[in-house]
């Protein structure tokens, strides 16, 4: 007897990729993030290739993540998909003490995002 199949968490015509350890503030990722929202997603692949700021290679890989869900696992069409929801949050902070003067410390922290993508199949209009 095994475990009943746990139900999609998007619908039938999207895909779904998250990053749940991407070093970096959520903030600076969520600059990344809203670059891609609503594009095509050949055109957010580009954008972020091209982009100078630095979250933008693991954003990549992420939308990368979602495109190949929808291609094998969901049989979507790929030049038909759209970046439905680039949505970022909060993940695990780790805590670090840096040396300071007269035998002093400070405190280094140093953030880590998650990033959930969803890309939907869009009917030409």
């Amino acid at each position: 007897m095994s475990k009943p199949k746990s139900p999609r968490k998007v619908d039938d015509k999207s895909a779904l990729s998250v990053g749940t350890q991407i070093r970096g503030s959520a903030q600076k990722l969520g600059l990344v993030a809203a670059l891609i929202r609503g594009k095509k997603a050949g055109d957010a692949m580009n954008i972020l290739a091209f982009s100078k700021k630095g979250m933008a290679v693991d954003a990549r890989k992420v939308l990368a993540s979602a495109i190949a869900n929808a291609e094998n696992n969901h049989n979507l069409d790929v030049d038909a998909l759209v970046v439905a929801e680039a949505s970022v949050g909060k993940s695990i902070t780790m805590k670090r003490f840096a040396t300071r003067g007269r035998g002093k410390s400070t405190r280094i922290l140093k953030p880590f995002s998650r990033l959930r993508i969803v890309v939907r199949e869009q009917e030409e209009a």
